[in-house]
């Protein structure tokens, strides 16, 4: 069927991040950076539940993304699945997992789960060893790339013309260079292994939307250093720029970092 792939952006921003994957046979998380009760809130605002989800895959380390993995995985028995680095990054900050529910999952594999398969790539970002994911159902794929300093050509590569995109927005970069951050954390965030601004998030949509492209997301925004409605208004002027037809081949989308978006069809 054409409608049996659904994705919602539960949180995207600074202050934590949660993704919902849904298949017929598997309802998955990428992430758990907020507290469980939050995201069982935002569950249940797009009508589904934690206790149906059965897997959760893991970016990276950082807090945004893992403050509830193993509150989640303790409560709902949930598999989790991450990276060795990461695993050992995490550990101190998760809690005790039960052995049978961590699984080493490497950048750069695909894992089969009946009708999802689950595509890892490494990215550029200060943690031990970052990495997100294509997910794949029916011929469709949904591409979450966040949290990178950079985009490869090989990364381009893999996540072009993707039915679907979370695409880092994360910073106006005037804002960031005049905002109150310190020096030093101004310096991490617009190097290498730091984050995709605007302009930086734009340009790599530029390059990978195509015909199959229906659904952008813009994701990961600072509350700080940026604003949804100038992200959302300077990434559609590059796209218009680069001959893209925003809104009406394919549709742009904000996330919240406390607000869920639509479940919607891949």
């Amino acid at each position: 069927m054409a409608d049996d792939f659904k994705i919602s952006i539960l949180a995207s921003g600074s202050s934590g991040n949660v993704t919902y994957i849904e298949t017929p046979e598997h309802k998955v998380l990428v992430d758990a950076g907020l507290s469980g009760k939050k995201i069982e809130e935002l569950m249940n605002s797009i009508g589904r539940s934690l206790k149906d989800v059965d897997k959760l895959f893991v970016t990276h380390e950082h807090v945004d993304h893992i403050k509830s993995v193993g509150i989640l995985a303790r409560k709902y028995g949930m598999d989790v699945y991450a990276n060795e680095k990461t695993w050992k990054a995490m550990a101190g900050k998760i809690g005790k997992i039960d052995s049978m529910q961590k699984n080493i999952f490497e950048a750069g594999k695909t894992k089969l789960f009946g009708d999802l398969d689950v595509e890892s790539f490494a990215v550029s970002h200060d943690a031990a060893d970052p990495q997100f994911y294509l997910m794949h159902h029916d011929n469709k794929t949904f591409a979450i790339l966040t949290d990178t300093g950079y985009v490869t050509d090989r990364v381009t590569g893999m996540i072009n013309n993707a039915d679907a995109i979370l695409m880092e927005a994360n910073h106006d970069v005037e804002m960031l260079r005049y905002g109150s951050y310190a020096w030093n954390l101004k310096q991490r965030i617009l190097g290498d292994e730091g984050h995709l601004s605007n302009e930086d998030g734009a340009l790599t949509l530029a390059n990978i939307i195509g015909d199959k492209t229906k659904q952008v997301y813009l994701g990961h925004l600072s509350q700080e250093n940026n604003q949804i409605p100038l992200a959302h208004l300077t990434v559609e002027q590059i796209l218009q720029e680069n001959d893209l037809n925003v809104n009406h081949d394919f549709n742009l989308f904000d996330t919240r970092p406390d607000e869920a978006t639509k479940l919607a069809d891949v």
